[in-house]
């Protein structure tokens, strides 16, 4: 039903609330629903002849009808109803036929109408009259003449399929002035309604002697075929009547007596000289395209005597008037998740003239939009949507409708409507990149700033609107960072400890504030950067017994320092000095901690004790320091040189020496003292290697760090690292052995940490570590 229509007819003059049809049942709609679905009637153009009760869903009729006022002499009377609903928006179109009653009476122009007919006037001479009209149409316009009875006149019509009856009065007996100087007649029409009405008019008939031939028009009904664009004084036709008599009596004069519709005196000028019609108005098809003029011919005899003719003028169409376009309806904003088919417009596109200078044809610009227009019903198009709508591509769309008619030349219209696009919640919060890489200084100060992130949201409104928040479900973080809910922005809330802590690892969610809300997260790896805050610690001492009888020679070992420094890479890389290596016969090795000789040492040496003062350094920027003293002892006669180290910060004084019936028991107390030193240093040995073996999963792979002196004797840091990643990495100890280039920082590639060595003077090795 929604493209067809529903036809209901009612008769003119009906009263207020007449019956007309049960619209709501022959539209297939429910009477409960029309209330919801806002229906409601459309009469364009038009008075609000008719109503619909919503209660019951009847058409009524609302005001009183004229047929003849509303349609004219129309043959068919139609009143047009749109019909319309919403949720979902749908178009009904209903015609309501106004059928005619027999409410009009016939009615000629006049109410008296004289003539003057010579004596002589001929037998059957014949006479035109002016009919009458009824504003009726059908069987109640059939017009039917009598005349009242008289002696010497009769009536005779001759019927005009195309524009009524033409009547004429017939002399059927000469007429004696001198017996009956003036006729009166009544003539009536009657119409054909039921009942009859009908209407008269007085004839009144004045016998004359003297001019007895009248004018007489070479054809009793001239047609003329006129286009509506002619120009004011165009020659319509020229009339040309002839009188038999001479002198005055046959000089003729044209007047119009009547013209049909009244306003055709405004559109056309008859010369009474020549009988020439010229256009004095402007002529349009749209208002009126029938005129009728009665002219009547009289000569200047005495008495004058007239002719009548008939000039039917019809007004052709020209392609004057450009197409209408009526926006009825428009739905916006649209949705952007708005389903194929939805009407978001009802547009009215119509042309006054007619044929092909009505007939229009319609397009929609730019093409390639997600919207068409589809016919509905005679004048009336949708615009439809065709496409799925992404108000972030496109937020709002200008759309021009043409109606351009089929004339010669053409016409056309344009319409411009503007469709904007509401959005919806469709597109989550996004990074510009899956993971961050954030690099952070050990003891930073509480609350310290150290990155944003920042998400997008191409919606908008509070669709776009971002808030963040840690995703501490596998791990809590809330002690060591906070993430702004509004700037993204993330903190440090304590000092961050490079040897507690190396790699934090979590996610950052982003939801829009839409219904429902959508989420974007991305992973943030944010590694704490070793600065110089430990001092190295100076922890044992390796003893080598010297015999007498042996000479020590250049480079001999005597001695080792050991030493540890709980920083990483530059700063956890030792070298020792001699605090006073110019006159000392003792040298240590700058990355070993080796006390050797300098140079040979022989019995003519003596005895003697010396304290040696070993500082040892970090390469931090700025560097720190710690000392290490070291007391060495000589004996001669004969018995072994005892070397004894004692290391402490605060210094120490050399032993005293045994006697010599102790030197077994002296012997026996360094063989034992070597023995655990030695198994102290197999199992940090053992130790560093099973921590150097162990590897703490973060992320999408492993990562272990290493220290390790230049010279390739091991410095082996014993201590607690730990490692909270926001993907459930775990926490342990482990021993790191890494080793810096200075001009080479350690590097992050695609979530692995890598360390490259470069070769160092006096060193053979070159050591490097990926992961």
């Amino acid at each position: 039903m929604g493209s067809g229509q529903l036809h209901y007819s009612v008769p003119e003059e009906s009263q207020h609330g007449t019956f007309v049809g049960r619209i709501a049942q022959d539209l297939g709609l429910e009477v409960e629903e029309l209330v919801p679905r806002l229906f409601r009637m459309v009469s364009k153009g038009q008075e609000e002849y008719f109503e619909v009760n919503v209660q019951n869903g009847i058409l009524f009729v609302n005001s009183r009808i004229d047929r003849e006022e509303l349609c004219d002499r129309s043959a068919v009377c139609v009143i047009h109803l749109e019909a319309l609903v919403d949720k979902p928006l749908k178009v009904f179109h209903v015609e309501v036929e106004i059928t005619d009653i027999n409410d009009n009476a016939p009615i000629f122009p006049v109410t008296e109408k004289q003539f003057t007919i010579a004596e002589s006037s001929s037998r059957d001479s014949r006479f035109p009259l002016e009919g009458a009209s009824d504003a009726d149409i059908g069987a109640n316009s059939l017009l039917s003449y009598r005349l009242s009875t008289n002696p010497h006149f009769s009536l005779e019509t001759i019927e005009n399929h195309e524009r009524g009856a033409s009547l004429f009065l017939v002399l059927n007996k000469p007429l004696d002035r001198e017996e009956c100087a003036a006729h009166h007649l009544l003539l009536t029409a009657v119409d054909g309604g039921q009942p009859q009405l009908t209407g008269t008019v007085q004839l009144i008939i004045k016998v004359l002697d003297a001019n007895d031939n009248p004018p007489v028009f070479n054809q009793s009904v001239y047609k003329v075929h006129l286009l509506e664009n002619s120009e004011n004084g165009l020659l319509v036709i020229k009339l040309n009547a002839t009188d038999l008599d001479e002198g005055t009596n046959k000089e003729i004069t044209y007047t119009s007596s009547t013209f049909s519709p009244a306003n055709g005196k405004e559109k056309f000028i008859l010369d009474q000289k020549t009988g020439e019609i010229h256009v004095k108005g402007n002529l349009d098809f749209e208002d009126k395209n029938f005129y009728e003029i009665q002219v009547e011919a009289k000569d200047t005899g005495n008495p004058p005597l007239s002719g009548h003719c008939k000039v039917l003028i019809e007004v052709l169409d020209v392609n004057d008037n450009a197409p209408e376009i009526s926006v009825m309806s428009l739905l916006v904003p649209v949705p952007e998740d708005s389903p194929l088919g939805m009407v978001v417009a009802l547009i009215s596109i119509s042309d006054r003239d007619i044929d092909a200078n009505g007939q229009v044809s319609t397009s929609l610009w730019p093409h390639g939009t997600p919207f068409k227009l589809l016919s509905t019903f005679k004048n009336y198009h949708s615009l439809l949507l065709a496409q799925p709508l992404d108000r972030e591509q496109e937020a709002e769309y200008r759309l021009v409708v043409t109606a351009q008619d089929q004339g010669t030349p053409s016409l056309s219209a344009s319409s411009t409507l503007v469709v904007p696009i509401s959005d919806v919640n469709d597109n989550a919060p996004a990074f510009a990149q899956p993971s961050y890489t954030v690099f952070v200084k050990e003891n930073n100060p509480p609350g310290a700033h150290i990155f944003t992130v920042s998400a997008s949201d191409p919606d908008v409104a509070e669709n776009s609107l971002i808030s963040y928040w840690l995703d501490e479900k596998l791990w809590p973080l809330s002690s060591y960072i906070s993430v702004h809910s509004e700037s993204g922005k993330l903190y440090a809330l304590q000092p961050l400890d490079y040897e507690e802590v190396k790699l934090l690892e979590f996610q950052v969610r982003a939801k829009d504030a839409g219904l429902p809300s959508l989420c974007g997260n991305v992973t943030v790896q944010v590694f704490v950067v070793d600065e110089n805050d430990n001092t190295p610690v100076v922890y044992g001492t390796e003893v080598i017994p010297i015999s007498l009888t042996v000479p020590v020679t250049a480079g001999q070992a005597v001695g080792k320092i050991h030493a540890m420094d709980a920083d990483s890479g530059y700063n956890a890389w030792l070298r020792y000095e001699m605090h006073e290596a110019i006159s000392s016969p003792w040298r240590v090795g700058l990355y070993s901690g080796e006390i050797s000789a300098a140079r040979s040492l022989d019995d003519t040496e003596g005895s003697y004790s010396q304290r040696l003062l070993v500082l040892v350094k970090d390469h931090g920027k700025p560097a720190l320091s710690s000392t290490a003293t070291l007391s060495v002892s000589m004996v001669m006669n004969s018995q072994a040189v005892h070397g004894d180290a004692h290391l402490s910060r605060k210094g120490g004084s050399p032993k005293p020496l045994m006697e010599n019936a102790n030197v077994y028991l002296i012997i026996a107390i360094c063989s034992v003292s070597s023995l655990f030193l030695l198994a102290i240093i197999v199992y940090m040995a053992l130790r560093c290697r099973f921590q150097a073996k162990e590897a703490v999963v973060y992320g999408p792979g492993t990562a272990a760090l290493v220290c390790a002196s230049e010279v390739g004797s091991w410095s082996y840091s014993n201590r607690h690292s730990h490692l909270l990643a926001g993907m459930g990495g775990e926490a342990g100890a482990k021993s790191d052995l890494m080793v810096f280039s200075p001009s080479i920082p350690a590097c992050v590639e695609n979530g692995q940490v890598g360390v490259v060595k470069e070769p160092v003077p006096n060193s053979s090795e070159q050591v490097s570590y990926k992961n």
